[in-house]
């Protein structure tokens, strides 16, 4: 792979990595770790409107949809209308638990992987580096401050 000092091409290369690394743990359960994130997510939200779900997601509703459709297809979710008749609920079916609760082990042996990787001060500074870089937190106080690219 071509070295780089540019931090996006790093995330990326990083997220394809842990992303491989997830689906290949989740692999037994059929699920890839967007569908087990998605379905996680429903599942602690229990049964959110699409804007709720996409706003706890960080997804864009069109992208959302699309990777809905594949969890209803194989009858893990099911759509209903809110009390306002309105709004579009997404749940969980039976099946769907089932097969989430099936994953979470094999999620959880993929997350103490990395864990046991990096080692727990790590892991932690990691996971407090990215949530900064998500809440767009990335040190500089305003545009243009700090060093240029390069």
């Amino acid at each position: 792979m071509l070295p780089t000092s540019c931090h996006c091409t790093r995330l990326r290369r990083a997220a394809h990595a842990v992303t491989r690394l997830y689906d290949q743990a989740l692999a037994e359960s059929h699920l890839t770790v967007t569908q087990f994130s998605l379905l996680r997510t429903i599942s602690r939200l229990d049964a959110p409107c699409i804007s709720t779900l996409a706003k706890a997601t960080g997804l864009e509703r069109s992208t959302l949809g699309r990777n809905l459709r594949p969890l209803e297809r194989a009858s893990l979710i099911a759509f209903g209308h809110g009390s306002d008749g309105r709004t579009r609920l997404v749940r969980l079916t039976r099946r769907g638990t089932q097969v989430l609760q099936r994953a979470i082990p094999l999620w959880e042996a993929a997350q103490a992987r990395i864990d046991a990787a990096l080692g727990e001060r790590k892991a932690e500074r990691l996971a407090q580096l990215l949530e900064q870089v998500i809440a767009g937190q990335t040190g500089a106080d305003s545009p243009g401050s700090g060093p240029g690219p390069g």
